[in-house]
């Protein structure tokens, strides 16, 4: 293609594009199917790939995460971010209503959600996106341009023309997208967000936007900050011009000229809460006419033309009819409260995860106790104590058998929860195989969480030892599915016996053995045969171990079920031995810190360098770190380690270090 039709397909495609996002993300009105959407998107991918002349930084390409920020500037606002005085009944309102009226005559109020997310500024210059921020202190933010590029119903252009413009929004994690992520970080054996609010700032402060941009983050727009080009004079015809201009505004906004009506709205707005896609943690009544604000004025800490008023959490009591206990995806037995249904903000609850042993003693929760019920943050039921025991109540034990399997199940040092260490625990089965063919472990390129899914269905897979007697046969027929894929999965799955030991280990996804420990093991016993042959006391001396993962190794290979799985890698030809084999140890005892970006090679190609030549690489710089290799944009590790005189190395002398190796 020559420059000329490249250029013109580029600008046609994103125009196209970014109509389509404003279609589906603002006016919830999609137009095209998901799928041609896609192909458009990567034939742009594509074309900017290869003609990267024409790349642009308002292009809808953008969405998918741009490079990975090493530190987030400082912004000082020019107009503060203020926060709201809390009210908390309607006599306060009312009161707020009698304040105003001293100082104006006939005032109108405008009565909205208040979004429960986190706030932020976006700054237009030339009608294009050029700077966005956190709200921070109100004073001084961050700067997060590059991952609010990443939120879809963020436009990159205004859709009139304007010389200068500043809003404010709440950018928020939609409960779907919210559950979504908790099921996967719970699959990952990530410490879940508690609530979409934490998530969405979370998400939002990703040093890596295309960890962001997967996060499906959303925004509502909700006042204009700094305008140049127009005037407008009140807050309502303000949220009429920012829709014209494609954001997406905060929803339900109305405009009352009594008080009374005003507090009607904010009761409405709370019996819809449960019934939002979406988390409000309460609703704004703000004076509309602009020089009727100035007129009002601010206190120190809040402006005297609006209030925010928080709905209390919502509580009901209702019998406990029993416990079930499930066995979640990283072996964990979680306790679930079944009771009579109640409900509660808008939806009809009779569940509530009761979480471990210690939290029912804690609450001292029985069988037929009458419980108080809540939502929390008006989505997770919770149970927030007993109102009163019954006459036969006892303390709730959890069993120590996995419902599952059968399984015994322990108790970690420092862990609330009890577990399920059993490989081929039913339950776990899932998780378990997603691990073992990630990248770090067997490396199964193609074997992904759905596949996975599909295998398990079909019961084709009950462990992970499996996935080497599938059959071409059987693949090919699987949804999405075909001869070529089935034949690269086929491939795929061959040549990841030869991972190696360590590999293998780090595969099983033993609880406490890490990718580290993995190698270690694999360094100091050589084959699996001899790693199952062990003694706890003989894995804990390896340097940087302890008993408590010497005994996770030595009771995860005490099982049964693992030592059936075992002799089923074996018969399938799966390597077992250490393929790390130091010969070279000119870099032993020394102890390496990789900091910045890397020219010449990633950071798991230099620290496989230098583990190959005996040395170690850390995390983090203390008194024990030999050297720090510091590559462009190197942040606060290479400040520590001036500080305390630790070696720095250029990515240069670095590579000239390793020699050949």
């Amino acid at each position: 293609m020559e420059k000329i039709e490249a250029k013109q397909k580029i600008e046609e495609l994103r125009t196209v594009l970014e109509e389509l996002n404003y279609q589906y993300y603002v006016l919830d009105s999609p137009t095209v199917e998901d799928f041609e959407y896609d192909r458009m998107l990567h034939e742009l991918m594509d074309l900017e790939e290869q003609f990267p002349e024409f790349k642009s930084d308002d292009s809808p390409t953008v969405r998918v995460g741009g490079m990975a920020l090493n530190t987030f500037e400082s912004v000082p606002h020019t107009v503060p971010m203020g926060s709201l005085r809390d009210v908390f009944d309607t006599a306060e309102l009312y009161a707020f209503d009698e304040k105003v009226r001293e100082t104006i005559v006939n005032p109108v109020y405008v009565v909205e959600p208040k979004i429960d997310g986190l706030s932020v500024s976006l700054e237009y210059a030339d009608s294009k996106f050029v700077r966005g921020s956190t709200r921070g202190d109100g004073m001084v933010g961050e700067d997060v341009t590059q991952n609010l590029k990443t939120v879809p119903s963020i436009p990159m252009r205004l859709r009139r023309s304007l010389p200068f413009l500043e809003v404010r929004g709440e950018v928020y994690m939609p409960r779907h997208n919210f559950e979504k992520l908790v099921a996967l970080q719970e699959l990952n054996e990530e410490q879940p967000f508690k609530n979409p609010r934490n998530a969405a700032a979370g998400s939002l402060r990703q040093k890596d936007p295309k960890i962001t941009a997967k996060r499906r983050l959303d925004i509502f727009v909700f006042n204009v900050q700094q305008i140049e080009g127009i005037e407008i004079t009140n807050h309502y015809d303000s949220l009429v011009l920012l829709s014209e201009l494609g954001f997406k505004v905060i929803p339900s906004f109305q405009k009352f000229d009594n008080i009374e009506d005003a507090v009607k709205e904010v009761e409405h707005i709370g019996s819809m809460r449960g019934k939002y896609p979406f988390d409000i943690d309460g609703a704004v009544i703000k004076i509309n006419d602009f020089a009727q604000r100035e007129q009002l004025g601010s206190t120190a800490k809040y402006p005297r033309w609006a209030v925010a008023f928080k709905y209390p959490p919502e509580e009901k009591e209702t019998v406990l009819k029993e416990i079930q206990v499930k066995v979640g995806r990283t072996g964990v037995l979680t306790p679930t409260a079944v009771f009579d249904p109640i409900q509660l903000a808008g939806t009809t609850v009779s569940r509530a995860v009761l979480h471990n042993q210690d939290f029912i003693d804690e609450k001292a929760i029985g069988i037929g106790d009458t419980i108080v019920v809540r939502k929390a943050g008006d989505i997770i039921p919770e149970v927030v104590t007993v109102a009163r025991h019954c006459e036969y109540s006892q303390v709730y034990q959890i069993p120590r058998i996995c419902p599952s399997c059968g399984s015994r199940v322990v108790r970690e040092e420092d862990e609330a929860a009890l577990r399920c260490i059993n490989p081929e625990c039913p339950a776990q089965l899932l998780r378990m195989i997603i691990h073992f063919a990630s990248r770090d472990a067997m490396d199964i390129e193609g074997l992904g969480p759905a596949l996975i899914q599909s295998l398990i269905d079909q019961k084709l897979i009950q462990s992970a030892s499996d996935l080497y007697f599938l059959q071409k046969e059987d693949v090919k027929n699987l949804e999405r599915m075909g001869e070529k894929s089935a034949q690269n999965l086929m491939d795929a799955i061959e040549k990841s016996k030869q991972a190696g030991l360590a590999r293998l280990l780090f595969g099983f996804g033993i609880r406490n053995i890490g990718q580290k420990a993995a190698d270690l093991v694999a360094q100091r016993f050589h084959t699996l045969d001899a790693v199952i042959s062990a003694t706890a006391e003989e894995v804990a001396s390896i340097d940087g171990f302890g008993m408590i993962m010497a005994e996770s190794l030595v009771d995860f290979f005490s099982m049964e079920g693992t030592r059936e799985m075992v002799e089923r890698l074996k018969s399938a030809g799966v390597f077992m031995e250490n393929t790390k084999i130091i010969s070279d140890t000119r870099l032993e005892g020394s102890t390496f810190v990789l900091t910045g970006t890397l020219s010449q090679m990633t950071r798991n190609e230099a620290k496989a360098a230098i583990e190959k030549l005996g040395g170690k690489v850390s995390s983090s710089v203390s008194k024990k770190t030999t050297y720090v290799v510091a590559g462009e944009e190197a942040g606060s590790k290479l400040t520590k380690a001036q500080q305390l005189g630790t070696t720095i190395l250029s990515e240069q002398e670095f590579l000239e270090m390793l020699g050949s190796f």
